[in-house]
């Protein structure tokens, strides 16, 4: 039986009921056919702290090309605006490390479609920074590093 798939999210879906190794060649053989999947791209960035980071944001929201943009912020990040449109998840980022992880996760179920993020931590602490990488790989999701230079959007 032959079954058509819209994205690789629903692949791994589907991947669950099977085994690995099968699960494994059915998806090498779907990306070595350049079949019917389209990928994804969203953008995900922390709204924070840090003199001139949201201008960071903004540029890589401005010249970047994404299917999605998730920005997650404290309170004040509310407050900022953007001509492309965006999803804005607020949580607090006066939490413990584990329970900032813990709202992170539990805030971004479900609202990633690919398999692979495009993450920008220009703004917002270590702390910050550790519970959100944190929180996107335990999802599960990969994670591409994105910066605007010079040169453009790049990935690191």
């Amino acid at each position: 039986m032959c079954q058509r798939f819209g994205s690789i999210g629903e692949i791994c879906r589907f991947s669950r009921f099977i085994s690995s190794s099968v699960a494994l060649f059915s998806i090498t053989t779907i990306l070595k056919n350049n079949s019917f999947i389209s990928f994804k791209m969203e953008l995900i960035a922390l709204l924070s702290s840090g003199k001139g980071t949201w201008a960071q944001v903004s540029g890589l929201m401005k010249y970047g090309e994404w299917d999605k943009v998730i920005l997650i912020g404290g309170d004040f990040a509310k407050q900022f605006t953007h001509e492309k449109k965006f999803e804005f998840i607020e949580v607090d980022l006066n939490k413990k490390l584990k329970d900032l992880r813990d709202e992170l996760s539990k805030k971004l179920k479900g609202k990633i479609e690919g398999i692979e993020v495009a993450l920008s931590l220009a703004s917002g602490d270590g702390k910050e920074h550790m519970a959100l990488v944190s929180a996107l790989i335990n999802l599960p999701v990969g994670v591409r590093f994105a910066a605007l230079t010079k040169e453009g959007v790049i990935d690191l």
